[in-house]
């Protein structure tokens, strides 16, 4: 796989406040990859010195194998903060002047108001857009000349559901082009429904990243108790089926691996010579297990 950025024990500081900390990963072509974490964790940090908005205070990062250079930032389309649009302008005057500093064609313009969805409006003044018109339109500058890598910040932002969605449909367009897209948000739903992997920031600390599949995907929760239960949490915590187990008042929380099943869970345990007295399934949600990795 081709690595489009690599960020080796990235670091950077405001002063006394560490933003971000020693984080490392990479990124490879053609990839939707989310940073995902509360507001705070270091993720607009971590964009703006990729983005050589900010310097870091240690560690470095590579684009395309090089330094971010004239010729990476060519293939970059970045939204990091809103853009300072004129109001008294159209969408289209606004965009000929972000064309101009990106040495784009007319043509790019119109094909970037299109994908936006905004191409009727375009000779619309932008200071009467609506707030979703208004980010659709940030977008479609960071698509002025085709860049083949998207950085985006926060875009679903404030935004009602329906813009949510429009902005949402944007970005799978682009990722099914084959282009490689990173994506920051707060909101699990945006980076389950839109991104292939994952970096989970807290505190400006890399805690988990990998495929969205495997990272952020529900899993089985049983709640048992039997008797001898403290022979019994040392027996589960040891066996294959198990990925974790816990304490909760007077039961015992195990988390099944898949594709095992509280079925299969009973019968093991009865095999060791443990009879059970409560079982109970339960799904854990996105939303919980991301919860539960934050909180570590």
């Amino acid at each position: 796989m081709e690595k489009i950025l690599e960020i080796n024990n990235l670091s950077k500081n405001y002063g006394s406040l560490q933003a971000v900390r020693n984080i490392s990963f990479s990124i490879n072509k053609g990839e939707v990859y989310g940073l995902l974490g509360p507001n705070g964790s270091g993720k607009t940090t971590t964009l703006a010195v990729i983005m050589g908005v900010l310097n870091a205070n240690g560690g470095d990062f590579a684009w395309f194998g090089q330094a971010l250079q004239k010729e990476a930032r060519q293939k970059i389309g970045a939204l990091i903060e809103t853009p300072n649009f004129y109001p008294y302008l159209t969408l289209f005057e606004n965009l000929q002047i972000v064309a101009k500093i990106k040495n784009a064609s007319e043509e790019s313009i119109n094909n970037a108001l299109g994908v936006a969805n905004l191409l009727k409006r375009k000779h619309t003044n932008f200071g009467t857009l609506s707030l979703g018109m208004k980010q659709r339109m940030a977008i479609a500058s960071v698509l002025i000349g085709d860049p083949e890598v998207l950085v985006l910040d926060e875009p679903t932002n404030g935004l009602d559901p329906e813009g949510f969605a429009e902005v949402r449909n944007i970005i799978q367009l682009q990722a099914a082009k084959g282009k490689t897209i990173i994506l920051a948000s707060h909101i699990l739903d945006e980076v389950e429904k839109v991104c292939s992997h994952v970096a989970i920031l807290k505190s400006g600390e890399l805690i988990s990243n990998g495929k969205v599949g495997e990272l952020l995907t529900t899993e089985d929760i049983v709640y048992i108790q039997g008797e001898n239960q403290d022979e019994l949490f040392t027996v589960l915590d040891s066996i294959d089926m198990v990925s974790r187990v816990s304490r909760l008042e007077d039961d015992l929380v195990v988390i099944l691996k898949k594709p095992y099943t509280a079925s299969e869970l009973n019968k093991l345990c009865f095999e060791k010579g443990f009879v059970l007295s409560k079982i109970i399934l339960k799904k854990q949600s996105l939303e919980a297990q991301f919860l539960e990795l934050v909180k570590k």
